[in-house]
């Protein structure tokens, strides 16, 4: 290989070492790579320069995926989705039922919907069954999340990450995708995890309900509150303060002068200036907030300026991948100046966090209360960095709109998907449906500006030109010939097979944006070394960028469900491990098939 390739090479893999590692979010380390490479270009015409990588963001469907969102917002603004689906979800009586009901309104929905949209549309649903009929939340919120991957494959639209294998066919002018073309295969791999999920769940799942059901293995959080010099419970025993029998939460450390007092007994006074560390589950903040002469220690630390309740919220928010305070403590991240917003209660999986909330280490799939604004909900309603789980205060849905977005998408799809005869692309006819969706006031204005993640639009022009360089520097054609080098024996199948099994590795430890860069270029090579079409390849990783259901990091929508199921890392494994591989092969099975690969 030329020194360029090799360059490349070590730049690819200074972006995934920092996206492991969450150094920075997805965006700003695929810049960053992309940059390097534009530096290096100087020297060198085998790379690609500052034209050709810019020349990324100005792709089609980069702007097919920033219209597509207001489309989406549309939906979610009108509770267009909800209207359809209400009816169909009913009040399930076993966790089967609940799940069988949630399988074919998720994947519908999602096909044609961003599958964080989906999901954050369904939880509060999924919470109110297992609040009214008593079925374990662990049992219905890992199917939601599978349920809505399983759409997002089943269209082009479904998912960025096939918008993503989209622009970089466009990019190298190579046949492209339409609406359903990906839905040959979709469907059936679909189906069969649909059958997969309902089927293993019972054995594989594991049976924890949420605090609402029972207090056994409820999300507990780690809350702390300080007694006020003087006041009611100054003095007072721990006992006749009214701390020994609390419903929800109990006291299991007092910090004095420095101090821990561990094993507290109920006749310990309780003294000034007290650092109270209790676990509960979430009432209990509201239930100790009540007590008299307690205030929580986020006032102190972060000295919050408005003492009034009256005009802060509490939010739960999930930590994602991308957010910049990963492996930092709250204390060191700030995090009351970064997102004006004051941490008092932090859960965690299975893991009991006794220790001072500034203290904490905050890591991916954590899931923080914060006490804040109302306009941090605002703020963060479609933040990558913290995925928020329950959001009081939200603002009232405009029904009377509904069937007005279900018409312009159903028109958008129809319109799309007859494109041969209609000649309207995707990105004209989304824009239009964007168009309509606001001038129908279906979304505001304000609503659709917010509703375009330029993180997403970023990450996607970044990974454009890294494709660029891996495909011009000679790497991915050493690389690809590699790959059929050890493949050869089994044919083009198995190039295929080594190719999805690398976007899936890739989906599953870094991210959907770094698997395309690696995957489409290599496939591109190999695909033309073994002079066969390109397409089954680029559905194949479309397919696997779309998928990852081992890690509850591989997926934001795994991140959002990940606290309010009562988790642990190891539910995902055991229940997703299999699916990743029961995807694999009916993908790889039925796409050579289907597309003429042989």
């Amino acid at each position: 290989m030329h020194w360029e390739a090799w360059a490349t090479l070590a730049v690819l893999g200074g972006c995934l070492v920092a996206l492991v590692r969450s150094l920075a979010s997805p965006d700003v380390v695929l810049l960053a790579g992309a940059g390097a490479i534009g530096v290096l270009s100087e020297f060198s015409e085998r790379l690609p320069g500052p034209r050709d990588l810019a020349a990324g963001f100005g792709n089609e469907a980069i702007v097919t995926i920033a219209v597509l969102f207001v489309v989406a917002e549309g939906l979610s603004q009108t509770g267009g989705m909800s209207l359809l689906t209400d009816r169909v979800l009913g009040r399930p009586r076993s966790a089967l039922g609940a799940q069988a009901r949630l399988a074919l309104p998720v994947t519908a929905a999602s096909a044609f919907l961003n599958n964080t949209t989906v999901v954050a549309m369904f939880m509060p649903g999924v919470n109110d069954w297992s609040k009214q009929t008593g079925l374990a939340a662990s049992k219905l919120f890992i199917p939601l999340s599978y349920f809505a991957i399983f759409g997002g494959i089943c269209t082009l639209i479904g998912t960025s990450t096939n918008l993503i294998v989209q622009a970089m066919l466009v990019d190298a002018h190579l046949p492209t995708m339409g609406m359903f073309t990906i839905t040959k295969v979709g469907v059936p791999a679909a189906i069969v995890g649909v059958v997969y999920v309902l089927v293993a769940s019972r054995w594989l799942l594991p049976e924890r309900r949420t605090a609402s059901t029972t207090q056994e293995d409820a999300r507990e959080y780690t809350v702390e509150m300080l007694v006020e010099p003087g006041s009611a419970v100054d003095g007072k025993t721990v006992e006749d303060a009214g701390l020994r029998h609390l419903q929800h939460a109990y006291l299991v450390e007092i910090e004095r002068d420095g101090e821990s007092i561990v094993a507290v007994a109920p006749d310990q006074r309780l003294r000034g200036g007290d650092r109270l560390i209790f676990v509960g589950i979430v009432e209990a903040v509201v239930d100790l907030q009540k007590i008299r002469g307690l205030r929580p220690a986020t006032e102190q630390v972060f000295k919050l300026a408005d003492r009034s309740r009256a005009n802060r919220v509490l939010v739960e928010a999930v930590v994602g991948r991308s957010c910049p305070v990963v492996g930092m403590s709250i204390r060191e991240a700030r995090f009351r100046t970064r997102y004006d917003a004051a941490v008092i209660a932090v859960h965690r999986g299975g893991e009991r966090l006794v220790r001072k909330i500034g203290d904490i280490e905050l890591r991916v799939g954590d899931t923080v209360l914060v006490e804040a604004h109302p306009r941090f909900v605002d703020a963060h309603r479609h933040s990558r960095e913290l995925f928020l789980v329950s959001v009081p205060g939200s603002q009232p849905l405009r029904h009377d709109r509904a069937w007005t977005a279900i018409g312009i998408l159903g028109v958008m799809v129809v319109v799309n998907a007859a494109e041969s005869f209609t000649h309207v692309s995707l990105l004209i006819a989304a824009s239009v449906a964007a168009t309509l969706m606001i001038a129908t006031g279906c979304v505001s204005l304000e609503q659709a500006r917010k509703s375009i993640d330029g993180h997403v639009l970023l990450a996607i022009g970044a990974a454009i030109g890294l494709g660029k360089a891996m495909d011009k520097s000679g790497a991915a054609g050493t690389l690809a010939e590699g790959l059929v080098g050890l493949t050869a024996s089994l044919g083009p199948r198995g190039v295929l097979l080594g190719v999805y099994l690398t976007t899936l590795l890739c989906t599953e430890f870094v991210t959907h944006s770094a698997a395309v860069v690696i995957a489409f270029p290599v496939a591109k090579a190999a695909a033309l070394s073994l002079g066969v079409p390109f397409m089954p390849f680029a559905i194949a990783i479309a397919i696997a960028g779309s998928s990852g259901f081992a890690l509850p990091t591989a997926y934001q929508t795994h991140l959002m469900v990940y606290g309010p199921g009562g988790y642990r890392f190891t539910d995902f494994v055991r229940m997703g491990l299999p699916l990743d591989l029961l995807i694999m092969a009916v993908t790889v099975l039925l796409v050579p098939i289907l597309f003429g690969m042989t």
